[in-house]
């Protein structure tokens, strides 16, 4: 499958349905339109997401455009995520000491961002069973996503967050970013080759880089030549393919792994509560995203449906 194909049952589009949609370049590995669209349905909606591809140089007249166009809301994905925030007519508390926005709504012809990534990021982590409370965490990136994950750690307790990165200034001011914020908590930048030097004090490695995400799938953050350390919990923000090469070094070496595809669903959820009032169908967006990687890996893998079904 060469992108992310929207195919729910029963969708119509007519001239009352809402629009909502997701901002970035590229959008065609993003199964947000999937995961939405499934939601919308499920819960008898008239509304619709779609992508949308925006270049960076034309981000302001996308962001314009929604309110132009009647848009309830967007989803704002890489490279935006930190771009879009000038845009914007108000933000809320997390987005601005993120620094970061993943969603847009429309209210009342103002443009509100939020980011839902941070609050998404811990509900997928308390589901996996893991505690980040006390801990030292290691975060690999230093874009808007890796903004939204060290910003989640520290709200949840975490003693000390080290990020790593392979240009250390950006790493250095997002740590003196939160550290404004959170005057309890530690933070480090270092450079990326310092991953190395990971002992047995953390017990979380997240990656929050694009490396890996489909169709470089076999592209990762982590050497080649490390393994990496048995005891840690890794976490790959990306969600396609469910599990990246990072996971998949993570698993060879005996830790415990947690794919991105949980994080993308509660972000989500956040996200279509704001835009429409309803409480979401965690489990019909899951099943949703689940059930086109599945078909996806078969198809990859020359398998048919009728050949697995025989």
């Amino acid at each position: 499958m060469n992108q992310a194909q929207i195919n729910v049952s029963g969708l119509r589009i007519t001239g009352c349905t809402r629009l909502v949609g997701v901002l970035g370049l590229p959008v065609e590995h993003s199964l947000s339109p999937i995961m939405h669209n499934a939601a919308f349905a499920a819960l008898g909606l008239d509304w619709v997401y779609v992508p949308l591809p925006v270049y960076p140089d034309h981000l302001g007249e996308a962001v314009r455009g929604l309110r132009a166009m009647g848009f309830a809301g967007a989803n704002v994905t890489v490279p935006h995520k930190q771009a879009v925030l000038r845009y914007l007519d108000d933000v809320s508390e997390d987005a601005l000491v993120i620094g970061a926005v993943n969603t847009i709504v429309v209210r009342n012809d103002d443009l509100y961002g939020d980011n839902t990534d941070a609050s998404g990021f811990i509900a997928a982590l308390v589901e996996a069973g893991f505690d980040p409370r006390g801990i030292y965490a290691a975060v690999l990136g230093a874009g808007g996503a890796a903004r939204a994950v060290v910003h989640a750690l520290a709200n949840a307790g975490a003693r000390q967050v080290c990020v790593y990165n392979r240009h250390v200034q950006r790493a250095h001011e997002l740590c003196r970013d939160m550290a404004r914020f959170h005057l309890d908590v530690r933070f480090e930048a270092l450079p990326l080759d310092a991953v190395r030097e990971i002992d047995e004090d953390f017990s979380l490695l997240v990656n929050a880089t694009s490396l890996g995400m489909w169709p470089e799938t076999e592209a990762s953050p982590w050497p080649v030549d490390l393994p990496i350390p048995a005891h840690l919990t890794v976490c790959d923000l990306v969600y396609r393919p469910l599990e990246t090469m990072f996971l998949t070094q993570a698993r060879a070496a005996g830790a415990e792994i947690v794919s991105g595809l949980g994080m993308l669903i509660y972000q989500g959820a956040g996200a279509f509560e704001m835009w429409t009032g309803h409480p979401a169908p965690v489990h019909v967006m899951r099943q949703a995203c689940q059930e086109f990687l599945v078909m996806e890996s078969r198809a990859e893998a020359g398998v048919t449906e009728q050949q697995v079904a025989g």
